[in-house]
């Protein structure tokens, strides 16, 4: 710790605020100290991959230097530093007693674990308290009750229509830019060898006494690390991620977002997540390049620009809102009564099925995958064969390095899995092989036979689709999205049904042999 000195008012800075451009650094007060600290509560809450801990621990490291430099006055405390103390209370119960600040400040924390913890310790202090905005949501935190009404439906659409106006991105006037809201229909293809994939830029960070660190301390990992870190680390770094995907990946992101394949593990994604994430870059300054370069280059067009602004300006908006409207007790929901084990090959990789070897050992690799990996693949079948959503979201919030729980949680058990009964998504996003077999190339090598309904080696996603639905009629079968597809099962032979219904249960009684 550094030594002791007048400090009139401690600001805790948590590892998902590394916002430089927060009103709390525009004036150096030498009265102020800023404390960003390792805490092992936040290490191993889940096992986490290795380069998601690595990577939050350099940026901390990083952010504070930064401040340093910039005339404040900072503690960084490591885990050596916090070995005494496993949550943040703790922690500030130790330094309150050092210091004797009059106050103590915090940033909104975008966890309800971690807001409730600062909320519970605010009110056993003696000392003044007071939480701040993060000032990085386009949506106000107090707001978003009057955006998602509690006796309303929500739905993405009119909510990113809405967000559209309010910050006048890609509009003339009050009308949409290009004419219509949304160009969904126009991003929806394979990839098709028509343009060249540029390699995806990544970094090279020696975290060798992190990683040490994290040893020392019996910090539990998952996935693998190579012998650098390849995410960006600081506010420069993520910049220069946003400048490169804005000029060599923007052009076809929007064409190819939903496309996956065997050769490529980012394709034309951006991978500014984790640099959101974290506040490292602010949603409006990535929404403003992307609309700037739309507007100024002939290369992008409207489906590539507003493709993407929509993942941030609506999606990520959205999701944040209807985490905190449904908290507590979201990370509980479990509308379809989902109680199967998560398979051991999502630890590991091994499996036959080659679509969810490549997303579920890319993710290992990388801490990575992007959003139709998550969906459609390892979400998809996570749906179909019934696992338990509480395995599924810790699994989600584990491995990838963008997974912070007001993103996380939503995304895994709302929209993948159709645990909160409809809130997030109007009907579960379900889908057989032949939905893989379209976006990617990993069915053409696989073990499985993606035109086979049901037998041996037929495709496991097809039976279990079919299974899902049957077993789900009751509570889906009303659903008006499904009707159609209930109809054609109504249609099958009995011999046909009976035929997939038990190549389904099959697999699911061996799911560890998939």
């Amino acid at each position: 710790m550094i030594k002791s000195s007048r400090v009139r008012e401690i600001r805790l800075i948590l590892g998902d605020q590394l916002n430089a451009s927060h009103s709390w650094f525009r004036n150096r007060d030498p009265e102020i100290l800023y404390v960003i600290a390792e805490v092992l509560e936040e290490a191993t809450y889940v096992p986490h991959h290795i380069q998601k801990v690595c990577a939050f621990f350099l940026a901390m490291e990083n952010f504070a230097l930064a401040l340093k430099k910039a005339g404040h006055k900072v503690q960084h405390l490591t885990l050596d530093d916090t070995r005494d103390f496993t949550t943040f209370p703790e922690l500030l119960d130790a330094l309150t007693e050092k210091y004797q600040p009059e106050l103590v400040s915090y940033q909104q924390p975008d966890e309800y674990r971690l807001q409730q913890e600062l909320i519970q310790w605010s009110k056993k202090t003696k000392i003044r308290t007071l939480c701040v905005d993060s000032e990085h949501f386009l949506l106000n935190w107090q707001d978003i009750p009057q955006w998602l009404p509690e006796n309303k439906s929500w739905r993405l659409e009119f909510f990113y229509r809405k967000m559209r106006k309010h910050h006048n991105v890609l509009m003339n006037g009050d009308k949409p830019e290009g004419g219509q809201w949304n160009f969904d229909k126009e991003n929806r293809l394979p990839l098709d060898n028509k343009v060249d994939i540029e390699r995806p830029l990544t970094f090279a960070h020696d975290v060798s006494a992190i990683r040490e660190r994290i040893h020392n301390h019996n910090i539990s990992t998952i996935g693998d690390m190579g012998t650098k870190l390849i995410w960006p680390s600081t506010r420069q770094e993520s910049q220069k991620l946003l400048k490169f995907f804005v000029k060599k990946m923007l052009p076809h992101f929007g064409t190819y977002q939903d496309a996956m394949s065997e050769a490529h593990w980012s394709i034309f994604h951006s991978r500014l997540s984790f640099s959101m994430n974290t506040k490292m870059l602010h949603p409006m300054e990535v929404i403003s390049a992307v609309e700037a370069a739309y507007k100024e280059r002939k290369d992008i067009s409207i489906s590539q620009a507003e493709g993407f602004i929509r993942q941030i300006l609506g999606w990520r908006e959205f999701v944040r809102a209807i985490y905190w409207q449904s908290m507590p007790g979201y990370e509980r929901k479990n509308h379809l009564l989902a109680q199967r084990n998560l398979p051991d090959y999502f630890w590991t990789g091994k499996t036959r099925m080659a679509c969810m070897a490549k997303a579920i050992g890319q993710s290992l690799d990388y801490a990575y995958a992007h959003h139709i990996q998550r969906l459609m693949i390892t979400g998809n079948f996570c749906l179909l064969a019934g696992i338990n959503p509480k395995q599924v979201h810790q699994w989600y919030l584990s491995i990838y390095i963008d997974a912070i729980e007001w993103v996380e949680a939503p995304n895994t058990l709302g929209m993948s899995l159709f645990a909160d009964g409809g809130k997030l998504a109007s009907k579960p996003y379900a889908a057989g092989g032949n939905y893989i077999n379209k976006m990617s190339d990993h069915c053409g090598h696989c073990h499985y036979n993606v035109n086979a309904r049901h037998g041996e080696q037929s495709c496991p996603f097809n039976s279990l689709y079919w299974h899902f639905l049957d077993r789900h009629q009751e509570k889906l079968g009303n659903n008006h999205r499904l009707r159609m597809v209930y109809r054609n099962w109504e249609k099958r032979s009995a011999a046909d049904k009976k035929q997939v219904l038990a190549t389904a249960r099959h697999y699911l009684d061996h799911i560890e042999d998939l």
